[in-house]
């Protein structure tokens, strides 16, 4: 064979061969699907929509419920619902909407929706509370829901995540809920993972991705080290010691947004010394809330003197306090204390609070140690007691003073939800036991008040009577951090409300 041929032959080989390469490599992107790993900070040990805490089925993408906010605008807007309406704000019209389906491919009509939320108020205290319906009646896609009082802002309810709707006939609630969203769970850890698939049904178009998995790990650090080593592509609260290490890596981009939350400590009325209001005035002075947003949420945080954070109309202008340890003196002498031998004592009994704190937030256990250390210059020993699951302890034992504790205060543009759930006497989330007769009264009347300039007068109102009473103290409003690798993550959007994470429009680059 000559040269010549020897050449061709060669040439033809390689053409042969990179082609052979090029088929392979386009087989193989044809095949290589769209996925993503978000790793949240709170880990769940159940998918029910209706009494989880943690809210996942909402944020994974497996349900949805009838109305939404929009966190722009922060103002409600329709999702499962089309349209409301109310001529008394007590028997209340729902149109909803055309052509959804479940999971499992049936309709979500009048029926399985009337279903859905009484098996939601059936179950769970704080859906029933907060949504206060006496009965429900469907026709086809409209709801006829009547309140067992006037009650206004009563579609602002719907937005919350354990009114998901989802189809109660299939009954593994724990496991498999079977909504609307467009993920439906393939798999679940508790404890570790929901693994998700796309739904091709889903109403508003099919999902960019193919799956997800939506995992946990309480541990910031640990969280930090995922993005880094390629675990996880979005990760929700990274450690805020790592966030110059992240800002430092290629194609990592870390979102820090103001949110609607609110780091506070809760004040038990049932122990004795707190319901002395000037302890509670006490503990709340002693809280050096400038050093803490310096410290140890690094800048990404703004002091909070209330519940609300000041763009809501109605967070009040709060008069000027005093603080440090010789305010906190003072009005521990007027509560007949005083300091003999290094302890802080009245009637020759030390004052001692056992102080609640839980990891999956890595910042209050460092408040929480803070206030500790604050405490004990007065001489007064405080105990920390690290928990799990801080909601599940409060109700369940009497035996604490103050806790640490993280709260979406406003997450529908309204300040009615918080008021309700932390200081009314039925409240689902009333951990510290207030029970107050003037303020469950302006509560009672705020509910209903029609019109948000009325309705900012009287939040206002109970804001600065919560302030004046010291019921719980109020430490800081952290901003929502998210760190993500946008070199792959496309349509990524840190929600303010921490509700909507992953969605239809979520994609991943090639």
């Amino acid at each position: 064979m000559s040269n010549r041929y020897k050449s061709l032959l060669v040439l033809l080989l390689s053409v042969i061969f990179l082609a052979a390469c090029t088929s392979n490599a386009a087989d193989n992107q044809s095949e290589e699907k769209k996925h993503v790993n978000l790793l949240f900070n709170f880990a769940a040990s159940s998918l029910d929509p209706n009494v989880d805490s943690s809210y996942l089925p909402l944020r994974a993408g497996i349900t949805e419920t009838l109305v939404r906010l929009n966190d722009t605008k922060l103002a409600i807007e329709p999702w499962l619902a089309e349209s409301w309406d109310s001529k008394d704000a007590q028997l209340w019209t729902i149109e909803l909407r055309d052509g959804v389906t479940f999971h499992n491919g049936k309709p979500m009509d009048g029926a399985a929706v009337k279903a859905s939320l009484e098996r939601a108020i059936k179950d769970s205290r704080a859906v029933k509370n907060a949504l206060r319906i006496e009965t429900i009646q469907a026709n086809a896609n409209t709801l006829t829901i009547k309140t067992a009082v006037p009650f206004p802002e009563f579609p602002s309810e719907l937005v919350h995540p354990n009114t998901s709707i989802i189809d109660v006939t299939e009954t593994d609630f724990i496991n498999k809920p079977i909504g609307t969203g467009p993920f439906a769970v393939s798999a679940f850890t508790p404890g570790t993972a929901v693994d998700l698939i796309r739904y091709d049904g889903y109403w508003s178009g099919p999902a960019k991705l193919d799956s997800a998995r939506f995992s946990f790990n309480e541990d910031a650090n640990a969280r930090s080290l995922a993005l880094q080593s390629g675990v996880a592509d979005i990760v929700f609260r990274p450690e805020v010691e790592t966030l110059a290490n992240l800002e430092a890596v290629q194609g990592v981009t870390i979102d820090s947004t103001s949110t609607f939350r609110v780091h506070q400590l809760i004040m038990n009325m049932g122990r004795k010394p707190l319901q002395d209001v000037n302890v509670r005035k006490a503990v709340d002075v002693l809280i050096d809330r400038k050093a803490i947003v310096e410290t140890i949420l690094k800048g990404h945080a703004e002091v909070a003197a209330g519940p609300f954070p000041s763009s809501f109309s109605f967070a009040p202008d709060y008069p000027e306090k005093k603080s440090g340890l010789e305010a906190a003196r003072a009005y521990l002498k007027e509560a007949g204390y005083t300091e003999a031998n290094g302890v802080m004592q009245k009637n020759g009994e030390p004052l001692t609070l056992k102080l609640l704190t839980y990891s999956a937030r890595a910042d209050l256990p460092l408040i929480a140690q803070v206030f500790q250390s604050d405490a004990g210059k007065l001489g007064i020993d405080v105990e920390i007691q690290l928990i799990e699951k801080p909601e599940e302890y409060m109700t369940a034992n009497g035996d604490w003073d103050l806790a640490t504790y993280s709260y979406l205060t406003a997450p529908r543009g309204d300040a009615g939800y918080f008021l309700n759930a932390t200081f009314h006497p039925k409240g689902a989330l009333n951990f510290s036991g207030t029970d107050d007769d003037k303020l469950t009264s302006l509560i009672d009347e705020l509910n209903v008040a029609v019109g948000q300039e009325e309705r900012s007068v009287i939040a206002k109102q109970i804001a600065i009577y919560v302030d004046e009473q010291a019921y719980n103290s109020f430490v800081l409003y952290p901003n929502t951090l998210v760190a993500y690798k946008s070199d792959k993550v496309i349509n990524w959007t840190t929600s303010r409300s921490e509700y909507y994470m992953l969605t239809n429009e979520l994609d991943v680059k090639k």
